[in-house]
This record gives structure tokens, C-alpha cells and sequence, in this order.
């Protein structure tokens, strides 16, 4: 976790090989702000076009420049994805634009902190349209128009949900039913030679952090000590694991869930966690990947914010 953001003079520090995505056309949804900027910035910097897509353009255009600036390509569709007319003239829009959908990376999604009887019906739909139901439309768009003939790699965006999500249980039922969505659509669009797998971020030190509530930074920062890797973990890790399942090494994985998450869900009563200790963290094998140029600290776990959250 940087302390703020890194000089972009150096570039994209991707462990992948570069040009590995030249010539590629990638859709990455939620792509303004967090995993998916840096997730954006990545597949740019290994010669993808990549396509931002979101509901503001501001932010999306914003990510957009960053990219051109370092050198990549990118354009930008602001779009609601809960709107299944707008999905399937985003994708049209997409192929007219550029020709070919390679790749797509549902990653947009958001919620909200409640207990299960402080959500309204409303409130319910709003995160599983978000969370589930867009991912859905984006993903069955891109094989119907594109990825049917010629093929393709789907990476879903999910979630820790394993053992519950006490206090937002509208996300933790989208991210499961994403999982299970990924799960079936593997299996079905195999026969064209579409990949579809998800990746699950842990406790991700991302700009998304600071859409919560400032009630609940003391909440957040405590989060590392739940992590059996005694850290949070970086938008790189997460942008990593997607690079790689979109990428020919990864040709024969289908319908699987990559967690990134530092062992989070494994964390038992009567097992007595050791953390491990600043020296240990120091250790190539467990100290954070931090490859993102452009990486910036949430605000809640800035110095300058510890005595305001």
C-alpha cells in the first residue's frame, strides 16, 4: 500500500510479457475508479485497446487520459449496465468502434452497509442489478455479437463472500450468484471457445474504500488483522490475476474463482492466528506487489484522514 501516488514517468510494472495483449480489444466495466482503472491501465500497458466503460464520463474520461498519457490506448462508453437496451447498444457501439471484443471484464459493482432488515426491496434490486444482472447482460451481449464466433476470455469480478456477508447481504448474494453465473456460462459457451472465470478481491486497498460511510474507517483499518498475511492487499494483485486469466496461459481454466485475498476466508475460531511479524513481511513471497504507477492510498487509511474517520 503506497503512501500516495507513484510518479507515472516509469510506467505500468506488469510481471507479464510485454505485448502479450497487442492487438486485443478489452471491455473493463467500472473502469473510472479503483480495480478497474488499475486493471485498465495493465491491460493498456500490454497493448490492449481497452474500452472504459461506466455511468460517469467524467471519471471515465479522466482514466482515459492517464492511459494515453503513458502511452496506451483507450476509449470510453458511459453506460448504465442495469439497462439491458443500453448493453446491447454498448456492444454494438463497441464492434462498430473497433471491430473484435477479445476480452471482458466485468468488474462494476458497488453496495452499501445495512443489516438484512434495514434493506428495502429497492435497495435489494439496486445491488443485485448492479452486481449480478449487469454483469449478466454485459457478458451474454459479448458472446452473442462477438465472442460466439470467434471466441473470448470473460473475467467476472466477485467477492470475499464465502461464509456470509453480515452487514451487506444484497452484495453477498450477488457475488454468489456471479460465481454460480460463471460456473454455468463456462460450461455453455465452452463450445465456442469462450473462457469465462471469475476473480475474488479480499480486503483490497482501493479507492472503493472511501465510498463507505466515515463511521466505518476504524472497521476498515482494522481489516489487516483479520488477514492471515497480516496486510491488505494492493489493485495490482487483483489486476494480476485478471491479466492472467484473460491471457493463453491461462487456456485451460474455465469456470473457476481465483481469490486474492491473503487467506481471509480460512481465518477459524479455536485456531490461534499468527500474523506474521514486519521482518517476515519483508519477504519477497508475502510483501505486497505494488506495480501500479499510478496507485493512490484511500483516503480512510491516509495519515492525514486517521483522526477524521
Amino acid at each position: 500500500m503506497t503512501s500516495s501516488a507513484v510518479s507515472s514517468s516509469c510506467g505500468y510494472r506488469s510481471v507479464f510479457a510485454p505485448g502479450l495483449f497487442k492487438g486485443q480489444v478489452v471491455i473493463v466495466t467500472g473502469g473510472g475508479s479503483g480495480i478497474g482503472r488499475c486493471s485498465a491501465h495493465e491491460l493498456a500497458a500490454l497493448g490492449a485497446h481497452v474500452v472504459l466503460v461506466g455511468r460517469k464520463s467524467e471519471k471515465l474520461a479522466a482514466v482515459q487520459q492517464e492511459i494515453q498519457a503513458d502511452g496506451g490506448q483507450a476509449s470510453m462508453h458511459a453506460c448504465d449496465i442495469r439497462n439491458e437496451d443500453a448493453v446491447v447498444q454498448l456492444v454494438q457501439d463497441v464492434l462498430v468502434e473497433r471491430g473484435r471484443i477479445d476480452g471482458l471484464v466485468n468488474n462494476a459493482g458497488g453496495q452499501f452497509m445495512a443489516p438484512l432488515e434495514g434493506i428495502s426491496a429497492r435497495g435489494w434490486e439496486a445491488v443485485v442489478n448492479t452486481n449480478l444482472t449487469g454483469g449478466f447482460l454485459l457478458a451474454r451481449e459479448c458472446f452473442k455479437q462477438w465472442m460466439a464466433a470467434h471466441g473470448g476470455s470473460i473475467v467476472n469480478i466477485v467477492a470475499d463472500m464465502w461464509g456470509s456477508m453480515p452487514g451487506m447481504g444484497h452484495s453477498g448474494a450477488a457475488r454468489a450468484g456471479m460465481v454460480s453465473f460463471t460456473e454455468t456460462a463456462a460450461a455453455e459457451w465452452a463450445r465456442a471457445g469462450v473462457r469465462v472465470n471469475a476473480v475474488a478481491p479480499g480486503y483490497i486497498a482501493s479507492s472503493g474504500m472511501d465510498n463507505y460511510p466515515p463511521e466505518a474507517g476504524d472497521m476498515l483499518r482494522a481489516m489487516p488483522q483479520t488477514v492471515p498475511l497480516g496486510r491488505m492487499g494492493t489493485e495490482a494483485e487483483v489486476s494480476a490475476a485478471i491479466a492472467f486469466l484473460l491471457s493463453p496461459a491461462a487456456n485451460f481454466i474455465s469456470g473457476t474463482t481465483l481469490r486474492v485475498d491473503g487467506a481471509r476466508p480460512q481465518v477459524r475460531m479455536g485456531w490461534g492466528m499468527r500474523q506474521p511479524d514486519a521482518q517476515v513481511q519483508q519477504r519477497p513471497a508475502v510483501r505486497p506487489f505494488e506495480g501500479f504507477h499510478r496507485a493512490q492510498t484511500p483516503r480512510v487509511f491516509a495519515d492525514e484522514a486517521r483522526g477524521e474517520a
